[in-house]
């Protein structure tokens, strides 16, 4: 008879979540090796920066052509442990490979010293830099539901910058993030790019050992990161919890506002940040829009796929979303709510219908607490004003949509709304543009990623460079010792750049 041997205690097994099968291991790393392997970077970060931002761009675009030529293994990769539709799994490579060339192309200038102008003529005897030095190993912790995108968000603008990089993905798809790194290697990069595996303690080691933290999740983890990074003065970004607004106008194009929101709200299963989680449409054309979303997203098709694009939906990512998402259908239904489709688990994996939700009321908590499932809660209002005040009662403020025919009308709502981003007729659009920050208002996080220049220039630091214009005396006449005339003169000269009218000349007025 054989014996039943234990569960090991030192990986991971990687199953995938549409039928629960084990696709792979990882290890689990300590503390200790955290620790070791950012040390190792540290000692080849000084020579990644020396190369300068030129040099580590065209790394980058080596990078870049190992993930459009390696497209079909990250897909393969992504759908084993997510059970991604195919389309969801090879949209994933593009999108990161436009990243990579976006800050490899523009970092060199982005990273140039700056040159400020003096305040006054009195600074103008010295010429003023600015230099934009990086944060030698900076920890990226990086969420389930896009594991190879979260890294290719992050990671690139680091590398650019001159920082060494740690990733810690998370423990329910760690091989994306694992297969991320060995295309690093694969390319004969320099070593300034790792991955730890783990959990809980793997991440809290990270935030222990680098200097400065990038984490995608939840608000509960992101707050824990914050206290332990703010311990030891190491600055951090935190993209946290949504719970993202649509605001439907008696305007808008219903159509398209129906189709729109459809994607927006189950795109990856609803397991987005920025997913449409909550809907708000004026009374007038309420019934006409919720009969459109239902028809739309009763077509879904759902499944496991594999390369022949047959599925919409797939699986959410553990049992434990799967009981979230129904506690908040059968809370909403039991309080008076009707799905008008889905609405339960379908008993195979981890697959929860695509549902509609009508009848919606703003205390329910699918409309108060992050669902991050397929599901679309509506409510109705009476106008703009309503939508606008339900739409910011959240304690999320990461990004809204609005539907609107008046595209003036839609910017002028949009600077009302408390979220980070703001789409207008369209979902996901302000994560397809780089030039713009993605980050979150309230609970929804700090900092941002993404933004042009200000992707790259967060992971370092300024430093601040004087130089004389003018040859120099052997004393300044601010220097020891200090006499009366002096100080007459200096602080009259000080005086006279910076007052106004007589007060330049010591006339008061």
């Amino acid at each position: 008879m054989t014996a039943i041997q234990p569960a090991r205690t030192d990986i991971i097994e990687v199953r995938n979540p549409a039928d629960g099968l084990v696709v792979g291991t990882v290890p689990i790393h300590t503390a200790d090796e955290v620790a070791a392997t950012v040390r190792e970077l540290r000692l080849y970060q000084t020579e990644w920066e020396a190369i300068g931002a030129k040099a580590r761009g065209e790394w980058l675009l080596k990078f870049q052509d190992w993930m459009l030529d390696n497209s079909e293994r990250i897909a393969d990769v992504l759908q084993s442990e997510t059970s991604k539709p195919r389309f969801d799994a090879e949209l994933e490579t593009p999108m990161v490979a436009d990243i990579v060339g976006y800050y490899a192309k523009r970092a060199p200038g982005y990273l140039a010293d700056s040159r400020p102008h003096p305040h006054s003529p009195l600074g103008m005897t010295k010429k003023l830099a600015i230099a934009h030095r990086p944060y030698p190993v900076v920890g990226v912790i990086t969420p389930w539901n896009f594991p190879f995108t979260m890294p290719g968000m992050d990671i690139p603008p680091a590398l650019a910058a001159g920082c060494a990089v740690l990733l810690k993905p998370s423990e329910v798809t760690p091989l994306s993030g694992v297969l991320f790194v060995e295309g690093w290697k694969e390319i004969g990069a320099p070593p300034v790019l790792a991955v730890a595996t783990g959990l809980g303690a793997t991440g809290a080691a990270v935030v222990e050992n680098v200097d400065y933290v990038q984490f995608t999740g939840s608000t509960r983890t992101g707050k824990a990161i914050a206290k332990a990074a703010a311990e030891r003065l190491v600055p951090c970004s935190l993209e946290l919890g949504g719970k993202d607004p649509a605001i439907v106008l008696a305007d808008a194009d219903i159509d398209r506002a129906a189709h729109g929101i459809a994607w927006g709200g189950l795109f990856n299963s609803g397991q987005v940040c920025i997913s449409v989680e909550r809907v708000y449409v004026e009374a007038s054309v309420h019934d006409e829009f919720v009969a459109k979303l239902a028809a739309n997203v009763s077509k879904l098709r759902q499944g496991k796929d594999d390369r022949d694009f047959k599925f919409d939906v797939g699986a959410l990512a553990t049992p434990d979303q799967v009981q979230i998402v129904k506690k908040h259908v059968d809370d909403a239904i039991a309080a008076g709510a009707r799905a008008l489709t889905g609405g339960k688990p379908r008993g195979d994996g981890n697959f929860f219908e695509p549902t509609v939700l009508v009848d919606v009321e703003q205390s329910m908590s699918c409309i108060k607490e992050e669902t991050f499932g397929p599901t679309i809660p509506v409510v109705k209002v009476a106008d703009e004003a309503e939508a606008i005040r339900l739409a910011n009662d959240s304690e999320y403020g990461l990004s809204a949509t609005v539907w609107t025919g008046d595209n003036a009308r839609g910017e002028r709502i949009a600077r009302q709304l408390d979220a980070g981003a703001v789409n207008i007729n369209d979902a996901f659009s302000n994560m397809m543009s780089f030039a713009l920050p993605m980050g979150g208002w309230k609970e929804s996080g700090i900092g941002a990623r993404m933004g042009g220049a200000a992707a790259v220039l967060k992971y370092t630091r300024s430093q601040a460079i004087t130089t004389p214009r003018i040859p120099t005396a052997a004393k300044e006449l601010t220097w020891f010792p200090y006499s009366k005339p002096k100080a007459r003169f200096a602080f009259g000269a000080m005086r006279a750049g910076a007052a106004r009218g007589l007060r330049k000349f010591g006339i008061a007025r």
